[in-house]
């Protein structure tokens, strides 16, 4: 039996790639979250990558810039190369859990490769193959979490009517303005939303599952215990 790891041991374990797939409501948010604060490792984003690249003025972010300006979608080879700088940085050795990446099987494509070719070859990271880990939450329970968002237009906080709702129906709690029903919380927009990420995320994980390497967790129960199962399968793996 392996003992149990103290917050010590565990803040300088070695512990890999994480990848997180889910779609939008299901809550990886939460769970990178606690997943960085447990093995206090960086969550790589995507999202993050573009606009440092683009605010810091590098050659990547100038690419990035011009065709995001024209209306279209940077390419793979853009963001590739994105996520390769990030992940060669000295804070990624011990591991690091990735948001927003890989969004395409071609994208999963290069950093099989690139995890194989590059990262294991130059840092202690044991060569292994990454956690991939699905938050799996049914299509109605998504539409309820997210359609039930209600936001404070001056204060910026965040309710929702079915887990988290205001003190008073329908006001802040902290200053007292009506809250309102954003556009993107709007159910036409979120109902579009989650058919183009199943479309797209599908052959995605279908792609891990194949190589056998996707474990799906029930995205239906309380975060905190998703929190649990996630931390031992990640456990599991790094030992």
């Amino acid at each position: 039996m392996v003992e149990k790891s103290t917050a010590v041991d565990v803040k300088m374990a070695i512990v890999g790639p994480v990848i997180l797939l889910g779609a939008p409501g299901a809550g990886k948010g939460t769970q990178a979250k606690a997943i960085v604060e447990h093995y206090a490792i960086p969550q790589v984003s995507t999202g993050d990558l573009l606009r440092d690249h683009v605010s810091r003025g590098t050659e990547l972010g100038k690419q990035a810039k011009t065709i995001m300006d024209s209306g279209k979608l940077v390419s793979d080879e853009l963001v590739c190369g994105m996520v390769a700088e990030r992940l060669s940085r000295p804070d990624c050795a011990r591991g690091f859990i990735l948001d927003g990446f890989p969004r395409t099987v071609g994208q999963a494509q290069w950093l099989d490769n690139w995890l194989a070719t590059q990262l294991f070859e130059k840092t202690g990271l044991r060569k292994s193959a990454p956690v991939v880990i699905n938050i799996a939450v049914g299509y109605n329970l998504l539409l309820q979490r997210l359609t039930g968002r209600r936001s404070c237009p001056t204060c910026g906080r965040i309710y929702n009517v079915h887990y988290s709702p205001p003190r008073v129906a329908d006001l802040c709690d902290a200053d007292g303005a009506r809250l309102i029903t954003r556009r993107d919380d709007c159910e036409e927009v979120i109902s579009e939303r989650l058919k183009a990420y199943e479309r797209d995320t599908l052959p995605l994980i279908e792609y891990y599952r194949a190589k056998g390497q996707l474990v799906e967790v029930d995205g239906s129960r309380g975060m905190d215990e998703i929190s649990v199962e996630a931390l031992k399968l990640i456990d599991g793996h790094r030992l």
